[in-house]
């Protein structure tokens, strides 16, 4: 079964995209921080005007499977697992294919 791999600037660009159709403002409005924790796993800031809004694993996979639908032309139901990976930060392997 082919897995797709999304590297961490689509995984970026992707939330941008959510934020940006949810707060109804230009992507490119919205900035993006990635983060892992041990603890916690995988989370993301989000900041537009100077305002932070934290986006939970749960949050990050949402914004991929919109990503998923509306750029790639893929399954949005998909699988979907994030990944910390050594060289390539934050990836998404899309299982199911």
């Amino acid at each position: 079964m082919e897995k797709l791999i999304i590297p961490e600037q689509d995984i970026i660009n992707a939330i941008c995209v959510y934020i940006s159709q949810k707060k109804q403002i230009k992507p490119e409005e919205v900035v993006v921080e990635l983060m892992y924790d041990d603890d916690y796993g995988f989370s993301a800031e989000a900041y537009v005007n100077d305002r932070k809004q934290v986006l939970i694993t749960a949050n990050i996979i949402e914004a991929l499977r919109l990503w998923l639908d509306e750029f790639l032309n893929e399954d949005p139901y998909a699988g979907i697992e994030l990944v910390l990976d050594d060289e390539e930060g934050m990836i998404a392997i899309v299982k199911g294919r």
